[in-house]
This record gives structure tokens, sequence and C-alpha cells, in this order.
């Protein structure tokens, strides 16, 4: 049976457009790796989905004069898959909850299974109830503050501390919809208690390539005593649970996120994955993939094919505060795109990527990002390519790269290709760091070429003023290889400049001067910078 390596990429509400956090967070991140796998000659493929049944989706139709949670999905899930298109991050396979054939038995069949094996069970708990609204109230339809760290917080998971709540624990809730305090009901609803996958979970988490911050969360879970989870919820939005009892309650929409994820794999018509998903999401949706989601494979089979990473982003913040759709404080990845070439944005955000530690967006900062790459990217190759057209009427001399400066920028680069493979691969996955490699190659390249600029005025210095042009166009072809996960289009754009393939290998042997004679053109356009 065929088997590829399998990236993941947390689904999106649709409840709003895409907003330059997302694009920081899981999105682009999760393109890079498959590019650089791909261009390794590795058979990988990169899915997600659209998280059409969250509660923040009917909520947003509420709030938009009263929308139906159909069309609210299916407005802003077309708009998320036209951002990812024009921002270049290519998905294998889009899950559409509404609109992927058998989505809705594949999860129904999954709960089904948990539910008769007995890991699934019935539980008469607190629940907030609205008697304005006459709505049972969770997620998105209730807030008040969290049980753990005392944050403001929706029902069902706290956002700043990461865990989960049942929605009846929050401190003063009160209804969204109309603001008035919550009262407390008694309600009975399906649960899937954690505890016991416990000692399988820790030994999950050992395995596991995951970060400090949520490997803290885990073990303060599971310190604290792992809790029972609501996996249903009684609501007319969703997925209905399949439980005589129950059918009038909808699956909790991230407990339907684990068969999701199966769904996407089994879209892409490859067997196995090997030898598990790297998956990408955000601290604030770290629990369910780390504690809920596992726990659930675990029930289903003992040998679930558990994630073997998880790269996750902390909050990339606006002005100083979380980016955030359902409270309209973002700037709008479509509006950017418009303003804005996807490559220049690929830049910039992958540049200020919130790994490890929140970052924080301005404008003027993705200006900057734009005049650098204007000005020390394009205008290092404008001028290489330009001397390439009036010194040697556009093609390559004869000349090959040597001496010892030669050497021993050749050296560096080889030591940064390494370091960039590093920072590209899973182990050492950091954008921040490969975006500052980058810009190491093209400083030591442009210095490179200032400095032997001298060799025009050596009365015998002509062939070694050639030989060191063709060892920057060397830099430029390895550089065309090094940039293309971060910048696909502009880097496709200077091989085809310099007449080398697309897509090439990220690593030493990617810098080779183009052969002698091969005839070159200044472009006409900026390759980085536009």
């Amino acid at each position: 049976m065929s088997t590829a390596e399998w990236i993941t990429a947390t689904p999106p509400t649709p409840n709003g457009p895409l907003h330059l956090g997302h694009m920081a967070g899981p999105y682009l991140a999760g393109d890079v790796l498959r590019r650089f796998l791909a261009a390794d000659g590795v058979d990988v493929r990169y899915t997600t989905g659209l998280d059409d049944h969250q509660s923040y989706v009917p909520v947003r139709g509420l709030k938009d004069g009263g929308l139906k949670g159909e069309e609210v999905a299916d407005h802003y899930g077309d708009s998320i898959e036209d951002v990812w298109r024009r921002a270049h991050a290519d998905f294998d396979t889009i899950v559409r909850p509404r609109r992927t054939a058998g989505y809705q038995a594949h999860v129904q069949d999954f709960f089904r299974e948990l539910h008769d094996a007995g890991h699934i069970v019935a539980r008469t708990r607190p629940l907030p109830y609205c008697t304005g609204c006459e709505r049972w109230l969770y997620e998105a339809y209730v807030k008040g503050d969290c049980p753990h760290c005392g944050s403001a917080s929706n029902g069902n998971a706290c956002e700043p501390c990461g865990r989960p709540n049942d929605c009846g624990d929050l401190r003063d809730p009160v209804c969204t919809g109309c603001g008035a305090p919550a009262e407390p009901r008694d309600c009975e609803r399906l649960y899937f208690p954690l505890a016991p996958f416990a000692e399988q979970l820790q030994d999950f988490w050992q395995r596991v390539d995951m970060p400090p911050h949520l490997r803290a969360l885990c073990e303060r879970m599971l310190h604290d005593g792992l809790p029972e989870i609501a996996v249903s919820h009684p609501s007319d939005w969703g997925v209905p649970v399949p439980v005589d009892g129950f059918r009038d309650q909808r699956v909790y929409v991230w407990f339907e996120m684990a068969p999701g994820y199966l769904i996407e794999w089994e879209q892409c018509g490859t067997g196995h994955p090997a030898p598990g998903p790297v998956q990408f999401f955000g601290f604030d949706n770290g629990y369910f993939h780390a504690v809920l989601n596992p726990a659930a494979f675990l029930a289903r089979s003992a040998d679930a094919a558990l994630p073997r990473a998880f790269v996750v982003n902390e909050f990339y913040r606006l002005e100083g505060l979380k980016f955030s759709t359902s409270r309209g404080h973002a700037v709008w990845a479509r509006d950017e795109l418009a303003r804005t070439s996807a490559d220049v944005l690929r830049y910039h955000v992958l540049s200020d990527r919130p790994n490890g530690r929140q970052t924080n967006f301005t404008p003027a900062a993705l200006e900057r990002s734009r005049q650098h790459l204007a000005e020390a990217w394009d205008g290092w190759l404008h001028g290489l390519l330009t001397t390439v057209a009036e010194e040697f009427g556009g093609v390559v001399p004869q000349e090959r790269p040597r001496g010892a400066a030669w050497n021993r920028l050749q050296g560096r680069l080889a030591r940064l290709a390494d370091e960039l493979r590093d920072a590209y691969g899973v182990a050492g996955y950091d954008t921040r760091r490969a975006v500052a490699l980058l810009d190491e190659v093209v400083a030591l390249a442009t210095d490179f070429g200032h400095v032997h600029s001298h060799e025009r005025d050596r009365p015998e210095g002509a062939a070694a003023h050639r030989s060191a042009v063709v060892a920057q166009l060397a830099v430029a072809v390895g550089l065309a290889a090094w940039a293309a996960p971060v910048l696909p289009a502009a880097s496709a754009r200077l091989a085809e400049l310099l007449g080398v393939p697309a897509g090439r290998r990220v690593d030493a042997a990617a810098m080779a001067a183009p052969p002698a004679g091969t005839p070159l053109a200044v472009p006409d356009t900026a390759v980085f910078g536009g």
C-alpha cells in the first residue's frame, strides 16, 4: 500500500474572511514545508478543511441581519479558498463539510463507533441557558471568565490559556446574543472521558515533536486530572448525534474534527501517512490537537497513526491586540493581497511569524519589507543582469567562478544552505530564521559584487571581473531554489530568467552558474519586490 508524507493545517472557521493572523499562522507555514519536501522528491500531501459547523458561523449570521448559517459558511468558505489560491497556499485537499460527499455519515459512524464501545457516555450537568433568547448557551453563544485562568472566554475553550471548560463552569456567564446573564440549567449531554487515555497520551507526548508551551499545557491538564469533554450540544447547527435520546443534539465541532482529518487523508487517494501527519495550528487550538483528537483516535484504535510533529504558532497581534475575525479586529488578507503581491506578503508574515513568541503586525513594517525586497534583492539582481547585458552582450561569460574570495563565499553559502535545510525541516522549522538566512545570502552576494567591481580597474582584471559576475550568477541560481518555499512565484520567475528549472532541491548543489553563452535578459518588472 502506498505511503506519503502528510501535512495538515487546522481548518479555519468560515465566519468571516481570512486575516493576516491566519496567514502568519498555519496556512503559509504548512505550504513552506510542503514545497521544501516536494523539492526533495518526497511524495507529500497538504490538506485542510473548513470548520463549517462552528457555532461562530450562525452567530455571524445573526449579526449580519439574520443570514442562515449555510449562507455564511458558503460565502466565507469560498472567500477563504480564493485567498489561499491568491497567496499560493496550495492544498491537495480542502474538505468542505457541507459539500464533501459522505462527510456527515463518516462523522456519525466515527461517533457511533466510540459510543458503542463505551467511550462516550451520558452525563447530566449544568449548562447556561438564556431565557430571553430561549437558547442553550455553549461555545460562541456564551461568554464569561475562564475557570482556570480567569481570562475572558467563550464556552468550551479559553483562547489565552488554551484549556477547555464545560460552559457551566464559566464565571458570570452571559448570553452573547442579548447580553443577559445566563441561567444554569441541568442538561443531559454526551461526554468523552479523557482520563482512561492518560497513560497512552503520556506515551504519545513523549514521542511527538512539540514546543514547550504546548507541552506545558498537556502536562498541566494531566496533573490536574484529565476532564470529561462534552461532545454533544443541544443545537440545530452541525452534524446530528447518531445516538437514540440525543438525536436533537449536534456533535461538538472540535470532536467532529478528528474524523474530519481522516476524511482529508482519504480524499487524497493515498494509503497511509508515513510515519504520521505534521500538524500546523495556533496555540489556542493546542488542546484539541494534542489531547482531544489523539484520545479520540486512540479510542478508535490503539494502533492509530498519531501525529509525529506539531508546528504551533502563538498569537499574531495587530496594534497590540490579537487578530480576531469574530471581533472584526483584523487586516483582511483579501484586501492586503489587492495592494501587495503574494510574494511580498509571504515574505513579511513568514519573517514575522509568531513562532515561540507573539509578534505584532504594523502596515509600516510591511512597507519596509516591500522596500527591502525591492532595494536589496531586486537591486542586486537588476544590477547583476544589467552588467551582463551591457558588458557581455547579454550572455553568460566563459569564465567560471574562481579564487580565494570565491572559495570563502562558496563555503559560507554552502553552510547557509545547510542551515536553510534545518530551518525548513520539521525538527528545526522556523520561517523567521529561514528568511533571515535568505537575506544573508543576498547580502553576501551584494558585498561580493561591490568588492569585485574594482576588478574592472585593474589593467589585467577583465577575466577576474567576468569570473566575479559569473560567481554572482551562481548565487542567483542557488537563490532561485533556496527561496522557493517562501517566495514560490518570484523564485519561479528568477529560475526562468536564469534558464534553470524551478522547484529544485534546497542544498549547496543548487548553486551552479548557468552555462557559458546562456542568454540572459534584464527583467522589465521587479522579480521579488513588486
